[in-house]
């Protein structure tokens, strides 16, 4: 039996943070788009060359071909579970994603909701850095490095700040979300499958929150 969750929450509400731990501490597999895009444009198979032709013509990728990477992933890795981070983003999104589950005889176990106030996604957003190098993530006042300039965890100097992460960037990312993946919230609380937690609360407090999700839902 595999655990299939998702992770929903505005742009800097935790959730790369959470999905990190799901990985390190139960052993899940984190289906990112963006890394699974990333990954296929440089494979050398069918799906990669189609990847990499369409973002070769700067071209958005379709929700076919996302579907058809995420089938791929879920046919080809042996996991206990599968984190769905950035995808779906939209109605049609979350009703493909059931119906390519359906099909191979699984389902969404649990939709986590990371619930932050707007106002002070600014503050936690505009002091974001990450490691480029092991993914890890930083801020200039919650959480700097212990050496200046020097990733904790894997020592690397690879340390980048996302040229959006600033305020006006956030209202136009936020304005994104609202409009089109909020409504993901009423979707997954009528099919019973939504679980929102506090991600105001200390990182190792939503991260308990998180985890009581998944023990609820026998993901130990």
């Amino acid at each position: 039996m595999t655990i299939n969750i998702i992770l929903l929450g505005p742009p800097g509400a935790g959730k790369g943070t959470q999905a990190r731990t799901l990985v390190e501490e139960r052993g899940l597999v984190q289906l990112s788009t963006g890394d699974m895009l990333r990954e296929a444009r440089t494979s050398g198979t069918e799906m990669g060359r189609v990847v990499a032709e369409v973002m070769d013509k700067g071209q958005l990728v379709t929700d076919e071909i996302v579907i058809g990477l995420i089938r791929e992933k879920l046919e080809t890795v042996d996991a206990p579970g599968f984190i769905f981070d950035g995808f779906p983003r939209t109605l049609p999104q979350a009703d493909a994603l059931n119906d390519l589950l359906a099909g191979m005889g699984r389902q969404i176990d649990a939709v986590i909701e990371i619930q932050v106030d707007d106002t002070a996604l600014v503050d936690r957003i505009s002091g974001r850095f990450t490691c480029g190098n092991c993914g890890e993530v930083y801020h200039d006042q919650t959480k700097p490095t212990a050496k200046p300039g020097v990733c904790d965890l894997c020592g690397s100097t690879d340390l980048k700040r996302r040229a959006d992460d600033n305020a006006d960037s956030l209202k136009t990312r936020l304005l994104e979300y609202y409009k089109k993946t909020s409504p993901l919230i009423g979707y997954y609380y009528a099919k019973k499958q939504l679980h929102p937690v506090d991600g105001m609360a200390e990182m190792d407090e939503v991260g308990r929150q998180v985890a009581a999700v998944m023990d609820g839902i026998g993901g130990r």
